[in-house]
Protein backbone atom coordinates (compact mmCIF):
# COMPACT_ATOMS: atom_id res chain seq x y z
CA UNK A 1 0.00 0.00 0.00
CA UNK A 2 1.19 3.49 -0.76
CA UNK A 3 1.56 5.41 2.51
CA UNK A 4 -0.46 8.28 1.04
CA UNK A 5 -3.63 6.34 1.95
CA UNK A 6 -2.87 6.55 5.66
CA UNK A 7 -1.77 10.15 5.29
CA UNK A 8 -4.93 11.09 3.39
CA UNK A 9 -7.12 9.51 6.05
CA UNK A 10 -5.27 11.46 8.74
CA UNK A 11 -6.04 14.65 6.86
CA UNK A 12 -9.68 13.89 6.02
CA UNK A 13 -10.63 12.55 9.46
CA UNK A 14 -9.06 15.61 11.04
CA UNK A 15 -11.19 17.96 8.94
CA UNK A 16 -14.45 15.99 9.15
CA UNK A 17 -14.42 14.58 12.69
CA UNK A 18 -12.24 16.97 14.67
CA UNK A 19 -12.69 20.30 12.92
CA UNK A 20 -8.98 20.58 12.13
CA UNK A 21 -8.30 21.98 8.62
CA UNK A 22 -5.39 20.49 6.74
CA UNK A 23 -2.93 21.02 3.91
CA UNK A 24 -1.86 18.31 1.48
CA UNK A 25 1.26 19.18 -0.47
CA UNK A 26 2.08 16.60 -3.13
CA UNK A 27 5.19 16.33 -5.29
CA UNK A 28 4.15 13.46 -7.56
CA UNK A 29 0.42 13.66 -8.28
CA UNK A 30 -1.66 16.62 -9.39
CA UNK A 31 -4.72 17.80 -7.47
CA UNK A 32 -6.99 15.99 -9.92
CA UNK A 33 -5.08 12.71 -9.66
CA UNK A 34 -4.92 12.85 -5.87
CA UNK A 35 -8.65 13.64 -5.55
CA UNK A 36 -9.51 10.62 -7.71
CA UNK A 37 -7.19 8.30 -5.75
CA UNK A 38 -8.53 9.38 -2.36
CA UNK A 39 -12.10 8.86 -3.62
CA UNK A 40 -11.33 5.12 -3.75
CA UNK A 41 -11.15 5.23 0.05
CA UNK A 42 -14.62 6.79 0.23
CA UNK A 43 -13.39 10.34 0.94
CA UNK A 44 -14.75 13.44 -0.79
CA UNK A 45 -11.55 15.44 -0.94
CA UNK A 46 -12.94 17.83 -3.56
CA UNK A 47 -15.83 18.70 -1.25
CA UNK A 48 -13.46 19.47 1.61
CA UNK A 49 -11.47 21.74 -0.68
CA UNK A 50 -14.63 23.62 -1.71
CA UNK A 51 -15.58 24.12 1.94
CA UNK A 52 -12.04 25.38 2.66
CA UNK A 53 -11.35 22.59 5.11
CA UNK A 54 -8.46 21.24 3.06
CA UNK A 55 -5.93 22.88 0.75
CA UNK A 56 -4.38 20.78 -2.03
CA UNK A 57 -1.11 22.03 -3.45
CA UNK A 58 0.81 20.23 -6.18
CA UNK A 59 4.46 21.22 -6.40
CA UNK A 60 6.08 20.23 -9.67
CA UNK A 61 9.81 19.59 -9.26
CA UNK A 62 11.90 19.22 -12.40
CA UNK A 63 15.36 17.69 -11.93
CA UNK A 64 16.99 19.73 -14.70
CA UNK A 65 15.67 23.00 -13.30
CA UNK A 66 17.15 22.27 -9.88
CA UNK A 67 20.59 21.64 -11.40
CA UNK A 68 20.43 25.04 -13.10
CA UNK A 69 19.69 27.00 -9.92
CA UNK A 70 22.82 25.88 -8.10
CA UNK A 71 22.44 26.18 -4.30
CA UNK A 72 19.45 24.17 -3.11
CA UNK A 73 17.35 24.89 -0.06
CA UNK A 74 13.71 24.72 0.99
CA UNK A 75 13.07 28.39 1.56
CA UNK A 76 10.60 28.58 -1.34
CA UNK A 77 8.76 25.54 0.00
CA UNK A 78 8.48 27.12 3.44
CA UNK A 79 6.94 30.27 1.96
CA UNK A 80 4.44 28.31 -0.10
CA UNK A 81 3.54 25.96 2.73
CA UNK A 82 3.23 28.82 5.21
CA UNK A 83 0.73 30.58 2.94
CA UNK A 84 -1.39 27.43 2.58
CA UNK A 85 -1.42 26.86 6.35
CA UNK A 86 -2.34 30.44 7.20
CA UNK A 87 -5.04 30.62 4.52
CA UNK A 88 -7.31 28.13 6.30
CA UNK A 89 -5.71 27.98 9.75
CA UNK A 90 -4.49 24.45 9.15
CA UNK A 91 -3.71 22.18 12.09
CA UNK A 92 -2.59 19.19 10.02
CA UNK A 93 -0.12 18.91 7.15
CA UNK A 94 0.73 16.05 4.79
CA UNK A 95 3.82 16.07 2.57
CA UNK A 96 3.89 13.31 -0.07
CA UNK A 97 6.50 12.14 -0.83
CA UNK A 98 9.85 13.20 0.59
CA UNK A 99 12.04 11.44 -2.00
CA UNK A 100 10.81 13.64 -4.85
CA UNK A 101 11.62 16.75 -2.87
CA UNK A 102 15.24 15.74 -2.39
CA UNK A 103 15.71 13.64 -5.53
CA UNK A 104 18.05 16.10 -7.21
CA UNK A 105 20.15 16.99 -4.19
CA UNK A 106 23.56 15.26 -4.48
CA UNK A 107 25.17 17.00 -1.50
CA UNK A 108 24.58 14.75 1.54
CA UNK A 109 25.46 17.47 4.04
CA UNK A 110 22.94 19.94 2.61
CA UNK A 111 20.30 17.21 2.39
CA UNK A 112 20.65 16.36 6.08
CA UNK A 113 20.65 20.03 7.05
CA UNK A 114 17.50 20.76 5.06
CA UNK A 115 15.71 17.69 6.41
CA UNK A 116 16.35 18.83 9.96
CA UNK A 117 15.26 22.36 9.10
CA UNK A 118 12.02 21.10 7.52
CA UNK A 119 11.04 19.06 10.58
CA UNK A 120 11.95 21.90 12.94
CA UNK A 121 9.99 24.41 10.85
CA UNK A 122 6.86 22.24 10.94
CA UNK A 123 7.15 21.82 14.71
CA UNK A 124 7.66 25.54 15.28
CA UNK A 125 4.60 26.22 13.11
CA UNK A 126 2.53 24.19 15.58
CA UNK A 127 1.07 21.75 13.04
CA UNK A 128 0.87 17.98 13.21
CA UNK A 129 2.62 16.72 10.09
CA UNK A 130 2.56 13.33 8.37
CA UNK A 131 5.39 12.94 5.87
CA UNK A 132 5.53 9.94 3.58
CA UNK A 133 8.82 8.37 2.54
CA UNK A 134 9.94 5.30 0.66
CA UNK A 135 11.83 2.57 2.48
CA UNK A 136 15.57 2.35 1.91
CA UNK A 137 17.57 -0.79 1.21
CA UNK A 138 19.34 -0.86 4.57
CA UNK A 139 17.31 1.67 6.57
CA UNK A 140 13.68 2.56 7.21
CA UNK A 141 13.85 5.48 4.77
CA UNK A 142 15.80 6.31 1.65
CA UNK A 143 18.19 8.73 3.34
CA UNK A 144 18.30 7.03 6.74
CA UNK A 145 17.83 10.31 8.60
CA UNK A 146 14.09 10.87 8.58
CA UNK A 147 13.41 8.25 11.26
CA UNK A 148 15.80 9.99 13.65
CA UNK A 149 14.33 13.49 13.38
CA UNK A 150 10.70 12.28 13.40
CA UNK A 151 8.72 12.02 16.64
CA UNK A 152 6.83 8.97 15.37
CA UNK A 153 7.73 6.41 12.72
CA UNK A 154 5.08 4.06 11.28
CA UNK A 155 6.25 1.29 8.98
CA UNK A 156 3.83 -0.13 6.40
CA UNK A 157 4.50 -3.45 4.74
CA UNK A 158 2.74 -5.41 1.99
CA UNK A 159 4.06 -8.95 1.72
CA UNK A 160 3.03 -12.17 0.02
CA UNK A 161 3.24 -15.51 1.81
CA UNK A 162 1.98 -18.74 0.23
CA UNK A 163 0.41 -16.65 -2.55
CA UNK A 164 -1.65 -14.66 -0.02
CA UNK A 165 -1.01 -10.91 0.28
CA UNK A 166 -1.23 -9.28 3.69
CA UNK A 167 -0.72 -5.67 4.76
CA UNK A 168 0.94 -4.98 8.10
CA UNK A 169 1.51 -1.86 10.17
CA UNK A 170 4.11 -1.38 12.90
CA UNK A 171 4.83 1.62 15.10
CA UNK A 172 8.62 1.61 15.12
CA UNK A 173 9.04 4.70 17.26
CA UNK A 174 6.83 7.11 19.17
CA UNK A 175 8.87 9.61 21.13
CA UNK A 176 7.64 10.34 24.65
CA UNK A 177 4.86 7.73 24.64
CA UNK A 178 4.39 4.04 25.33
CA UNK A 179 3.29 2.07 22.27
CA UNK A 180 2.89 -1.44 20.96
CA UNK A 181 5.82 -2.61 18.85
CA UNK A 182 4.25 -5.65 17.21
CA UNK A 183 2.98 -5.86 13.64
CA UNK A 184 -0.75 -5.46 13.17
CA UNK A 185 -2.78 -6.37 10.07
CA UNK A 186 -4.80 -3.63 8.43
CA UNK A 187 -7.40 -3.38 5.70
CA UNK A 188 -7.99 -0.83 2.98
CA UNK A 189 -11.65 -0.48 2.04
CA UNK A 190 -14.16 1.97 0.67
CA UNK A 191 -14.49 3.47 4.16
CA UNK A 192 -10.79 4.03 4.71
CA UNK A 193 -8.26 2.03 6.71
CA UNK A 194 -9.04 -0.40 9.53
CA UNK A 195 -6.36 -1.62 11.94
CA UNK A 196 -6.75 -4.54 14.34
CA UNK A 197 -4.16 -4.51 17.17
CA UNK A 198 -4.54 -8.23 17.85
CA UNK A 199 -1.55 -8.81 20.10
CA UNK A 200 -2.25 -5.74 22.24
CA UNK A 201 -5.70 -6.88 23.34
CA UNK A 202 -5.71 -7.41 27.10
CA UNK A 203 -7.52 -10.18 28.98
CA UNK A 204 -9.62 -7.80 31.04
CA UNK A 205 -13.01 -8.09 29.35
CA UNK A 206 -16.13 -8.35 31.47
CA UNK A 207 -18.24 -11.52 31.53
CA UNK A 208 -21.96 -12.06 31.91
CA UNK A 209 -23.92 -14.62 33.93
CA UNK A 210 -26.86 -14.36 31.53
CA UNK A 211 -27.69 -17.54 29.63
CA UNK A 212 -29.25 -17.57 26.15
CA UNK A 213 -31.00 -20.35 24.28
CA UNK A 214 -29.17 -22.27 21.58
CA UNK A 215 -32.30 -22.72 19.49
CA UNK A 216 -32.19 -26.46 20.15
CA UNK A 217 -34.25 -27.29 23.30
CA UNK A 218 -32.54 -30.60 24.10
CA UNK A 219 -29.11 -29.02 23.70
CA UNK A 220 -30.22 -26.35 26.16
CA UNK A 221 -31.21 -29.15 28.54
CA UNK A 222 -27.71 -30.60 28.28
CA UNK A 223 -26.38 -27.14 29.19
CA UNK A 224 -28.26 -26.96 32.46
CA UNK A 225 -31.53 -26.06 30.79
CA UNK A 226 -30.36 -22.52 30.09
CA UNK A 227 -28.09 -22.57 27.02
CA UNK A 228 -24.81 -20.72 26.46
CA UNK A 229 -23.36 -17.94 28.59
CA UNK A 230 -23.76 -14.64 26.76
CA UNK A 231 -20.41 -13.45 25.45
CA UNK A 232 -18.81 -16.89 25.46
CA UNK A 233 -17.04 -18.61 22.56
CA UNK A 234 -18.33 -22.03 21.56
CA UNK A 235 -16.40 -24.37 19.26
CA UNK A 236 -18.37 -26.93 17.22
CA UNK A 237 -16.11 -29.59 15.80
CA UNK A 238 -16.79 -32.68 13.74
CA UNK A 239 -16.26 -34.29 10.36
CA UNK A 240 -18.08 -32.92 7.29
CA UNK A 241 -21.79 -33.66 7.30
CA UNK A 242 -22.19 -33.96 11.07
CA UNK A 243 -24.42 -30.87 11.27
CA UNK A 244 -22.12 -28.08 12.47
CA UNK A 245 -23.72 -25.48 10.19
CA UNK A 246 -27.20 -26.66 11.20
CA UNK A 247 -26.45 -26.07 14.88
CA UNK A 248 -25.02 -22.64 14.06
CA UNK A 249 -28.10 -21.79 11.94
CA UNK A 250 -30.45 -22.78 14.77
CA UNK A 251 -28.54 -20.53 17.14
CA UNK A 252 -28.66 -17.68 14.61
CA UNK A 253 -32.41 -18.09 14.10
CA UNK A 254 -33.11 -18.21 17.85
CA UNK A 255 -31.12 -15.02 18.45
CA UNK A 256 -32.75 -13.17 15.54
CA UNK A 257 -36.22 -14.19 16.72
CA UNK A 258 -35.39 -12.57 20.06
CA UNK A 259 -34.80 -9.36 18.11
CA UNK A 260 -31.00 -9.57 18.31
CA UNK A 261 -28.86 -8.85 15.27
CA UNK A 262 -26.81 -11.82 14.05
CA UNK A 263 -23.68 -11.75 11.93
CA UNK A 264 -23.06 -15.10 10.22
CA UNK A 265 -19.57 -15.69 8.79
CA UNK A 266 -19.25 -18.51 6.28
CA UNK A 267 -16.07 -19.84 4.70
CA UNK A 268 -17.54 -22.68 2.63
CA UNK A 269 -20.98 -21.74 1.36
CA UNK A 270 -22.61 -18.64 -0.09
CA UNK A 271 -25.50 -16.98 1.80
CA UNK A 272 -28.07 -18.25 -0.72
CA UNK A 273 -26.70 -21.77 -0.43
CA UNK A 274 -26.96 -21.75 3.36
CA UNK A 275 -30.49 -20.34 3.25
CA UNK A 276 -31.55 -22.99 0.71
CA UNK A 277 -29.97 -25.86 2.61
CA UNK A 278 -31.62 -24.83 5.87
CA UNK A 279 -35.03 -25.20 4.21
CA UNK A 280 -34.51 -28.98 4.39
CA UNK A 281 -34.76 -28.88 8.20
CA UNK A 282 -37.51 -26.27 8.35
CA UNK A 283 -35.39 -23.19 9.07
CA UNK A 284 -36.49 -20.03 7.23
CA UNK A 285 -33.66 -17.55 7.41
CA UNK A 286 -34.54 -15.24 4.52
CA UNK A 287 -37.23 -13.27 6.46
CA UNK A 288 -34.66 -12.53 9.14
CA UNK A 289 -32.25 -11.25 6.49
CA UNK A 290 -34.94 -8.98 5.00
CA UNK A 291 -35.71 -7.55 8.42
CA UNK A 292 -32.05 -6.68 8.93
CA UNK A 293 -31.65 -9.03 11.89
CA UNK A 294 -29.40 -11.52 10.10
CA UNK A 295 -26.44 -10.66 7.90
CA UNK A 296 -24.18 -13.10 6.08
CA UNK A 297 -20.54 -12.52 5.23
CA UNK A 298 -19.03 -15.21 3.01
CA UNK A 299 -15.39 -15.46 1.92
CA UNK A 300 -13.13 -18.28 0.85
CA UNK A 301 -10.39 -19.18 3.38
CA UNK A 302 -7.77 -18.65 0.67
CA UNK A 303 -8.87 -15.06 0.05
CA UNK A 304 -6.74 -13.70 2.92
CA UNK A 305 -4.33 -14.90 5.54
CA UNK A 306 -5.64 -15.72 9.01
CA UNK A 307 -4.87 -12.29 10.44
CA UNK A 308 -6.63 -10.53 7.57
CA UNK A 309 -9.73 -12.68 8.04
CA UNK A 310 -9.74 -11.69 11.71
CA UNK A 311 -9.33 -8.02 10.81
CA UNK A 312 -12.23 -8.31 8.34
CA UNK A 313 -14.43 -9.92 10.98
CA UNK A 314 -13.53 -7.18 13.46
CA UNK A 315 -14.52 -4.52 10.94
CA UNK A 316 -17.82 -6.22 10.09
CA UNK A 317 -18.70 -6.66 13.77
CA UNK A 318 -17.94 -3.02 14.50
CA UNK A 319 -20.19 -1.93 11.62
CA UNK A 320 -23.12 -4.29 12.29
CA UNK A 321 -22.82 -4.29 16.11
CA UNK A 322 -24.49 -7.60 16.99
CA UNK A 323 -24.92 -8.46 20.69
CA UNK A 324 -21.84 -10.02 22.23
CA UNK A 325 -22.80 -13.62 21.52
CA UNK A 326 -24.71 -13.46 18.26
CA UNK A 327 -22.07 -13.49 15.54
CA UNK A 328 -21.60 -16.96 14.12
CA UNK A 329 -18.49 -18.10 12.26
CA UNK A 330 -19.62 -21.06 10.17
CA UNK A 331 -17.23 -24.03 10.42
CA UNK A 332 -14.71 -24.15 7.57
Amino acid sequence: MRSWGLAAEFLVRGAVQFGEPGVLMAFEETEKERTANVASLGFDLAGLVRRQQVVLDYVHIERSEIHETGEYDLEGLFVRLNLAIDTIGAKRVVLDTLEVLFASLPNEAILRSELRRLFRWLKDKGVTAVITAERGRESLTRHGLEEYVSDCVILLDHRVSDQIATRHLRVVKYRGALHGTNEFPFLIGDEGISVLPITSLALNHQVSNERIATGIPRLDAMLGGKGFFRGSSILLTGTPGTGKTIVAANFAQAAARRGERVLFFSFEESPDQIIRNMHSIGLRLEPLVKRGLLRFHSARPSLYGLEMHLATMFKEIAAFQPPSSSWIPSPA
